[in-house]
């Protein structure tokens, strides 16, 4: 009897040599945590390889290819997982793998009516099969095409391809969900992501939790300036966030009071520096005690005035943490396409401004000097603003 399974692809994770256990162990962890909502599974890695089972033969999830989608998406948008796949399982011989793929193909082709070629990909691990690779293929392939005479073979270019996979069990398949690829959340240690409503930080700290980091967040509300609609708006990029890095703590810095300091007090041309600096200081010292090792930021070299070089050094200046900068080197539509394939794009352009874009200088200054930065915060009290971020109005949110 078949049933159906999802079978999930490991990529840089097997190249970890000596640490691959660790690596694995921590996948396995994150994809029991993420799937502990789609009833009782069993969740097993095998030569590259991790399947999922359902361990109630009602599990709806499991019905078909419609019903599996959910799961499917949610398996793939596991760093660690390169593509996703919905396999029939069996055991038999020859007859039961041409039975089973008659009946695949036959299923595909009427979620599919347009597909008109096909070709066989098999993958022998279990080696006292009585044929090999080619042979699977060429039988298969004729027993397809003899109940299908509308099908034709095409080893180049073809409608789909059917797999094949003899191991303990058989497994016949078409078609696949891409992954995230990267490396299992948990595997580095954890950063402080500086989340605004735009575009830009949203997808740096994706990016960073592609690499194994969790991480929280820092967003600076400066009401009534900014409104609580931008507010919400943060929170749902968080939570769109949270979908690949995992549960995040999302720290409110009440930044109204500060921010009003700096325009009273500071230069109009170096205010957004001024600003960089403070909120720096201000999410270190948050991050340092959510036990992270490191800030994150969206910016890009050269995409506004305080991103270019000469701000980012003076920036960089206030903290002793590393500050990772993932979108440093890509332009705005490399970030904007990850953006929409991570489901942020629509969330991030809603029309609500944050405490980055209510006070931006006409002309503000794009290559400062110490001497400039020295000028700018000498009537200001940096470690009071310090200070009040970080103790006064903070409201931490669980995403």
């Amino acid at each position: 009897m078949a049933t159906n399974v999802i079978l999930a692809r490991m990529g840089e994770v097997t190249l970890k040599g000596l640490n691959r256990g660790r690596f694995e162990t921590q996948l396995m962890g994150n994809l029991r945590y993420r799937l502990r909502v789609f009833g009782k599974l069993s969740i097993f890695q095998k030569q590259s390889r991790i399947w999922i089972e359902a361990k109630d033969e009602d599990n709806p999830y499991f019905a078909d290819e419609d019903s599996a989608k959910e799961l499917m998406i949610a398996v793939s948008q596991v760093f660690g997982i390169v593509s996703v796949s919905l396999a029939r399982k069996f055991e038999g011989d020859i007859n039961d793998i041409d039975s089973n793929a008659e009946a695949y193909v036959k299923h595909h082709l009427e979620n599919n009516p347009k597909h008109r070629s096909f070709k066989v990909e098999c993958k022998r691990g279990n080696k006292k099969f009585p044929l090999n690779s080619p042979m699977i293929c060429e039988e298969v392939g004729g027993y397809i095409l003899e109940h299908f005479p509308n099908l034709t073979v095409d080893v180049h270019e073809p409608d789909f391809i059917l797999n094949v996979e003899v191991r303990e069990f058989n497994y016949v398949y078409a078609g696949r969900i891409q992954g995230h690829r990267g490396l299992p959340v948990g595997t580095a240690h954890k950063g402080m992501l500086l989340l605004s409503g735009g575009i830009d930080s949203p997808v740096a700290g994706y990016m960073m939790a592609s690499r194994g980091m969790p991480i929280d967040a820092v967003y600076f509300h400066s009401y009534p300036y900014t409104s609580e609609q931008a507010k919400q708006k943060v929170i749902d990029l968080a939570k769109i966030v949270s979908r690949f890095s995992g549960r995040m703590n999302l720290y409110i810095v009440d930044f109204t009071k500060i921010q009003l300091d700096m325009v009273k007090n500071s230069p109009h041309d170096m205010l957004t520096i001024v600003m960089r600096r403070v909120m720096l200081q201000i999410a270190e010292q948050l991050a340092l005690k959510a036990d992270c090792k490191c800030l994150i930021t969206g910016e890009s070299l050269g995409q506004v005035a305080s991103q270019t070089l000469e701000a980012i050094a003076i920036t960089n200046e206030v903290v002793d943490m590393p500050i990772l900068r993932p979108l440093i080197g890509m332009d705005k539509e490399a970030t904007i396409e990850v953006s929409r394939n991570i489901g942020a794009f629509e969330t991030s352009i809603l029309p609500f401004e944050d405490c980055c874009t209510i006070f931006v200088a006409k002309h503000p200054k794009t290559h400062p000097k110490h001497s400039d930065i020295e000028e700018a915060e000498k009537n200001l009290d940096i470690e009071a603003m310090v200070k009040q971020g970080v103790e006064e109005g903070l409201e931490v949110i669980t995403i």
